[in-house]
């Protein structure tokens, strides 16, 4: 039988640290999402990237983003993120601006 979930206050008296910073702390991991998956949605991708879905659906289409198709759905492997930015990085010499 599950054990009841102790309350916030309680873990962090456990923990030794301020209630506040533990709340803080867990809104920051909901918010980060799942850094352990292989495969991103469209959004998720557009959104470690920090551009629209729109573009990104161009970068697909396009072959600049490799894309795996799963039944219906659309996936993005996550170093395919990776690798679609250091092209870029490497296209663009932002070292030699500034």
């Amino acid at each position: 039988m599950p054990q009841p979930a102790l309350p916030i206050s309680q873990i962090a008296h456990l923990l030794d640290v301020p209630e506040d910073a533990l709340r803080t702390l867990m809104v920051e991991r909901r918010s980060a999402g799942d850094t352990t998956l292989v495969a991103l949605t469209v959004a998720e991708a557009a959104r470690r990237i920090g551009i629209g879905r729109t573009k990104l659906y161009e970068y697909v289409s396009s072959g600049e983003i490799a894309s795996v198709k799963i039944g219906s759905l659309r996936r993005i492997p996550a170093e395919a993120v990776n690798e679609f930015l250091a092209r870029r990085l490497s296209a663009t010499d932002f070292g030699a601006a500034a």
